[in-house]
């Protein structure tokens, strides 16, 4: 049997990367001849195998032809007379078409490796435009990428817009786009997702309200980098050095400022009431692409409440308790601190920002976890009934907060 390790574990490799889950194509074999080599099958539109012993995942060599619109409408054809050549043309990007043999040696037609030393993304072929996924693809890729110097080929973005322009983006399942995004915002760098998407004029087809954030002034005293988008841009990236991998945080950092899109042209640069503006577009954003109920929560979250956050210090006690309560804290209590990190992201994804301190996550925190002290079974409720106990405990809160505040 003869087995190749292929796709993202030869690249990782390639690119001094830590190893992930690593991928085979079987060459010359078909399911019948894997069934009996005591392969499990687990591929349901075309043959993949579970090895018997390591687990791992073999496919069998395949060519794809493309028979319908959208990224599903593929014809697939595997047999033992598919060469390991023709499997890797139907790969994406070069980078991802590269196979390593049992000895080591590489099997590179289509000069993958030339590409990772010349930190290029680059399509394989002009099969590229028949999977529109592919546009999603190489942006995931770029904020993946892009922090160890890699670029998009121009004729690849040529053709991304090409796929953008033909209204192939338009078939994408919802589900689909959700996955390529989070996976966008747990990369390094997910400011490259959304440049790349807006090279390729394809981001206002895939997230059309952060689309519109581009080309919006702030005020500059607040916002030296003065463009909506690149702040957002710059909140998403913060977003992934405070909390990585975390994309209930980084959806949140990604949505919080939606509102700003809508701000009448002659009120700007000012945004007031933007947190309540973009709640809205928010949940248009959030039923299209069938977003859990957990990211959801957190952005509405975020959206709403972040200039409270930022102004903390101003907010009586009992105002920050009601902050608390709004947010659901005290029956989800991860929730606040999240919620600090995003609001972090937002103070600090500015220019000359970076590296400043945000005191107010500290107090949004402590201040939680003082109330959250305070156990209903504490408090004095003899003679008390119904939301008399309910009102004792929002006072006992109340004051722990306080105290809590006093100790800084």
């Amino acid at each position: 049997m003869k087995t190749f390790l292929v796709g993202g574990a030869v690249r990782d490799r390639l690119l001094g990367l830590p190893p992930g889950d690593r991928d085979w194509v079987v060459v010359g074999e078909s399911p019948e001849s894997m069934l009996a080599a005591g392969f499990k099958p687990v591929g349901r539109d075309f043959p993949v195998f579970l090895h018997p012993a390591t687990g791992e995942e073999h496919a069998l060599a395949r060519t794809e032809r493309k028979s319908a619109p959208g990224y599903r409408g593929f014809v697939v054809h595997a047999d033992p007379s598919v060469t390991l050549e023709q499997d890797l043309e139907r790969r994406d990007f070069t980078i991802n078409a590269i196979a390593e043999d049992a000895d080591g040696h590489l099997v590179d037609p289509f000069g993958g490796a030339r590409d990772i030393e010349a930190r290029v993304l680059r399509h394989v072929g002009p099969a590229f435009v028949e999977d529109p996924l592919r546009v999603l693809r190489a942006a995931r890729f770029m904020a993946r990428l892009s922090p160890l110097g890699f670029t998009v080929a121009p004729e690849t973005m040529s053709l991304m817009r090409d796929v953008a322009a033909s209204g192939e983006l338009d078939a994408l399942v919802p589900e689909r786009v959700w996955q390529e995004l989070c996976k966008a915002l747990s990369a390094k760098q997910p400011s490259a997702f959304l440049r790349t998407l807006r090279d390729a004029d394809a981001l206002r087809v895939v997230l059309p309200e952060v689309d519109a954030l581009y080309g919006v002034p702030q005020r500059a005293e607040f916002h030296p980098e003065v463009d909506t988008g690149v702040h957002q841009q710059m909140v998403s990236d913060m977003a992934a050095r405070l909390a990585p991998g975390d994309t209930v945080v980084g959806f949140a950092a990604l949505t919080h400022d939606l509102g700003k899109a809508l701000t009448p042209t002659d009120r700007l640069p000012r945004h007031t009431g933007h947190e309540q503006a973009g709640l809205a577009p928010l949940d248009a954003l959030c039923q299209r692409l069938k977003v859990p109920l957990e990211h959801r929560d957190l952005a509405v979250i975020a959206c709403r409440e972040h200039l409270n956050v930022h102004r903390i210090a101003e907010l009586r006690d009992a105002t920050l308790h009601d902050l608390l309560l709004r947010c659901d804290g005290f029956r989800k209590p991860g929730r606040i601190a999240k919620l600090a990190i995003a609001c972090e992201a937002d103070k600090r994804g500015r220019l000359g920002s970076e590296d400043a301190p945000y005191p107010q996550a500290d107090e949004l925190r402590q201040a939680h976890a003082a109330a959250l002290a305070v156990n209903a079974r504490d408090i004095a409720t003899e003679g008390l009934t119904g939301t008399q106990v309910g009102e004792a405990l929002r006072k006992a809160r109340i004051a722990a907060i306080g105290a809590a505040r006093r100790q800084d």
